[in-house]
This record gives structure tokens, sequence and C-alpha cells, in this order.
């Protein structure tokens, strides 16, 4: 990972410099910004591989900024965030972020989760494999695109790898556990609850686009897709 950029947006200085100091000692340049749009324009100007923010910010918070980083841009997210219930730590994942850590934190444990998801994005960048075709929608694995009747569909990535892993397997059951070691890797420390998160965002967005539904609950297993339900 020597050479990744990471932009990190916290008003708080010592922990900035804290997770400076561990990321650097990784390999990792850093980006630094102190509000939310000071962060956002790093962001947009420097294009960092990966973006850690703080849920609290002066100026833009970061849900508002997750949000507007989602609508030009699938840079990782990693969000860190004081609260402690599981519906406000689902709130950064339900916007589109990758992950999230809880304050108070290891800074170790932080640079562990930003090289296990820039290594799930180096993995898909690394796979070329033909277009999968689930009626409408078409999955591009080397491009890291979806198009539904030709049109793009913006997906974060971890929506996207959950789509690629259903379409690459038509019609299997996926448990919530297979999916979290096949999507979001044997090192994630979240809720099984996430993977609900992340796929009621990706059923929502595909039937917005015209793809229907082809996501399917298997009530007390997991989920599959139906290509068939991929038909309106």
């Amino acid at each position: 990972m020597a050479g990744k950029r990471v932009l990190i947006v916290e008003d708080d200085r010592h922990i900035v410099d804290l997770l400076r100091m561990y990321l650097e000692h990784d390999g990792y340049g850093v980006l630094r910004a102190y509000d939310g749009p000071s962060g956002l324009d790093q962001a947009r100007t420097q294009r960092p591989d990966l973006v850690i923010l703080d849920l609290m910010l002066p100026g833009l918070d970061g849900i508002e900024l997750t949000r507007r980083l989602r609508q030009e841009s699938d840079v990782p997210i990693i969000m860190l965030t004081a609260r402690t219930t599981e519906r406000d730590k689902l709130t950064g994942l339900d916007i589109g972020a990758d992950d999230y850590v809880t304050k108070p934190f290891s800074p170790r444990e932080v640079v562990a989760r930003v090289r296990t998801v820039l290594r799930r994005v180096r993995a898909d960048d690394d796979t070329l494999q033909a277009d999968l075709h689930i009626g409408p929608i078409v999955v591009s694995v080397a491009r890291h695109e979806v198009e539904v009747d030709g049109q793009p569909l913006d997906l974060t990535p971890t929506e996207f790898r959950l789509l690629r892993a259903f379409a690459q397997e038509p019609g299997r059951v996926f448990t919530r556990q297979q999916l979290i070691d096949r999507v979001f890797g044997h090192e994630f420390e979240g809720y099984e609850r996430n993977v609900d998160v992340h796929i009621m965002n990706l059923r929502r967005k595909l039937a917005r686009a015209g793809g229907g539904d082809p996501i399917k609950t298997v009530y007390g297993v997991g989920y599959r897709l139906d290509p068939a339900g991929a038909t309106p």
C-alpha cells in the first residue's frame, strides 16, 4: 500500500496528528483538513485513495460531506463516530461510507481498517472478467461500473461488491456471514445488520433505475439473486 494517500478530515488536531503518525509509519501519504468544507475541497482537488472523516465536523458535518462525495466519487470512506448505538453507526453506512470506527479507538485499529479497505479496492481493480448480465442490468467488473438499460447507476464501492458477488453466482443463497467474508473481508468487526443496510440501499437504487428487484430475501438464511426479478 506504499504511496497511497489518505485524507483525514477531523477537527481534533491531536487525533489528526496521532493518525498521521501511525499512517505515515505504515507508508501512507497523509492529507489533513480540520473542517468539512476544507475536507470536501481537498477530496476534490487532491483525489486521495481513501478518506477518514469525523461524523461531527464544523462547517459541514460528516453526513453531508459523505453525501456530497458519493455524488461525485467512489473514494473509500471510513467514518469516525463518538456515537455508540447501532442505529447511529449504521447512519454512515446508509449514506455510503465503507466502514466506521467508534471513538475512543486505537490508532492501530484505524490503520488496520485502512489497510483492509484498500486491499479490497485493489482486489477489485486487479480482477478482470467479462461483463455480468442480469436482465437489463450490466455489471462491468473490469470498469467497476453498473448500467441499467444502458444508463450508468451510481453505487458505492460496497454496493458494487455486493451486486458483483450476487451476479457471479445467481441463484446461490448467501448468508450474511458469507457476504461479510466475500465483500467486507475476514477482518470486518461490524454488525451483520450492516449487510442488511447495504442491500436495502442497493435494492432501492436498482428499483429506481428500472432494474426491478432481483435480490431476494431468504428468510432465516440470507439473500440470493433471482435474475427473473430484474424485469420490472
